[in-house]
């Protein structure tokens, strides 16, 4: 798992996120995300494991596509942009405290934490915003 210890210049910082009816409208980064390198994170086990949950057809090369969350096929219609990033940023206070799905870029992180990982996120804002603008292509 990466996790992202340094701020970028201009990075909203995790603890600074406003989630607002289900969204959070400006850019974590101030800039728009790369929806290749969203792919590649989306890919990547080691970083966010979205297959670990989430069936993709847009990563059909990719082996065992969970089944616990929705399909991802379709999300950039069924989700605004502001709403993707709050979802990523915070599944927790988007759904509700019962899902399994983690909060990417939140301190809030529940209980019994490694303690190398207190005051770390799972991913960074970049990888965010990476995220989300690969998801926005899965139309």
């Amino acid at each position: 798992m990466l996790i992202a210890s340094t701020l970028v210049a201009g990075t909203v910082a995790p603890g600074d996120v406003k989630i607002e009816n289900i969204a959070v409208s400006e850019s974590l980064t101030g800039m728009a995300g790369n929806a290749s390198e969203g792919r590649k994170t989306f890919a990547n086990r080691k970083l966010g494991n979205c297959l670990a949950c989430h069936a993709n057809a847009d990563l059909s090369e990719q082996l065992f596509h969970g089944e616990v969350g929705p399909s991802l096929d379709g999300a950039g219609a069924r989700w605004s942009e502001p709403q993707l990033r709050a979802i990523m940023v915070n599944a927790k206070a988007v759904f509700s405290d019962r899902t399994i799905m983690p909060a990417f870029y939140s301190l809030e992180v529940g209980e019994n934490v490694r303690k190398d990982l207190i005051g770390k996120t799972i991913l960074s804002a970049e990888q965010i915003e990476d995220l989300v603008a690969y998801l926005l292509t899965l139309k």
